[in-house]
């Protein structure tokens, strides 16, 4: 009986030593959490683009940006540092390289809409930012849900859609205050434009056709450019018009430019405004003949792209251009200073905004997906 008692009595003490030891463990690495990592303290929810309620870790420290854009919002609410994954054209962008000296070790785990879910768990990031078309890719919508990270879908038809999204981002990071400084700005630069370009009738506004990149992409209709180009007082000619949808962008064909006839052409890509000026096939244009092809501006993004965050900056730029007397105050110099010194936080020199302004040396040669 005794040695039964004995062998009883060691058996609840090993139990209870195993308890207690478990219990100890438990402490140092909370339920739910991998390698002794702390505990998220608790989560915000964002609604992205799509429309999707997303839990947020409210104390995001590591940043994936999927979509170029996102990567510049990021940095613009002094959030750069913590970009852990990217898309390879956030590589190329010389004010992101200023702004986030580390970028360039950034990994890459997504190139033309594809997710590489290895490369994206390797950078080990909080939250990650992916565009609709991303979203869209049931395959590539799997693989993310799989990775249990949480991601939120940007995207944007027109301004009112871009401000929404860039708040989102600030809601999401924690910099809302910052985001909805630089909605404030956007919101003066419409109303500062269309105080003075609502006066002028329509027959009498400018005829633009603006090229995105290529010489014959450009607008459609309910996009952001089709919107801001509007707010700046031009008439967009591709805008309303059938145009060729090719990978997820417009086309029109030169016999389309040439019978449109613009007035202006705009265009954001270096080296395009010399191709249209000193190419045969353009030169009866009415833009080319009176010596108006403008390349625009080119700063952390191309004014006035699709995905650019500079679309107020487009929107002063371009009612200048087009209305030089009506618009004559407009000191765009002092207006790209402000913009990035109080919106950025970035005190740009004075030689790195003629280099804007000239729109060119902006962006290193393209090595990757944007």
């Amino acid at each position: 009986m005794y040695t039964k008692k004995s062998t009883l009595a060691l058996i609840l003490t090993a139990c209870l030593l195993a308890l207690l030891l478990v219990a100890g463990c438990a402490q140092n690495n909370p339920a739910g959490n991998e390698a002794g990592r702390p505990e998220k303290q608790g989560a915000v929810t964002v609604t992205d683009f799509i429309g999707r309620q997303v839990a947020v870790p409210d104390n995001v420290e590591r940043i994936g940006c999927l979509y170029a854009f996102s990567g510049h919002v990021v940095a613009m609410l002094g959030r750069g540092g913590d970009i852990v994954a990217v898309v390879e054209g956030l590589k190329r962008d010389v004010i992101m390289g200023e702004l986030c000296p580390g970028i360039g070790e950034a990994l890459v785990p997504a190139s033309s809409g594809a997710v590489n879910v290895e490369e994206l768990l390797n950078a080990r990031p909080d939250l990650v930012f992916i565009r609709s078309e991303t979203a869209a890719n049931e395959g590539e919508k799997a693989k993310l849900e799989k990775t249990g990270i949480p991601y939120l879908v940007v995207d944007y038809r027109n301004m009112k859609e871009q401000m929404y999204i860039v708040e989102m981002i600030g809601q999401a990071v924690g910099e809302k205050e910052r985001a909805l400084k630089y909605n404030e700005y956007y919101q003066r630069c419409i109303d500062r434009v269309q105080e003075r370009v609502q006066n002028i009738p329509l027959d009498e506004r400018v005829r633009i056709y603006h090229s995105i990149n290529e010489a014959t992409r450009t607008d459609a209709r309910d996009t952001l450019p089709a919107d801001w180009t509007q707010v700046a007082g031009a008439i967009n000619v591709s805008v309303n018009e059938e145009l060729k949808f090719l990978e997820d962008k417009y086309f029109a064909g030169l016999e389309q430019i040439l019978l449109w006839d613009p007035e202006v052409i705009i265009v954001n890509e270096a080296g395009v405004a010399d191709y249209i000026m000193t190419n045969t096939q353009w030169s009866s244009l009415s833009a080319v003949k009176n010596n108006k092809v403008y390349q625009m501006p080119i700063g952390i993004s191309r004014w006035g792209h699709p995905g650019s965050l500079e679309t107020p900056l487009a929107i002063l730029w371009t009612a200048r251009t087009l209305y030089p007397d009506l618009f004559a105050d407009i000191d765009l110099v002092a207006e790209t200073k402000y913009f990035y010194r109080e919106i950025f936080n970035y005190p740009i020199s004075d030689q790195l905004v003629d280099q804007v302004l000239s729109g060119k040396g902006m962006r290193a040669p393209k090595g990757g997906g944007n």
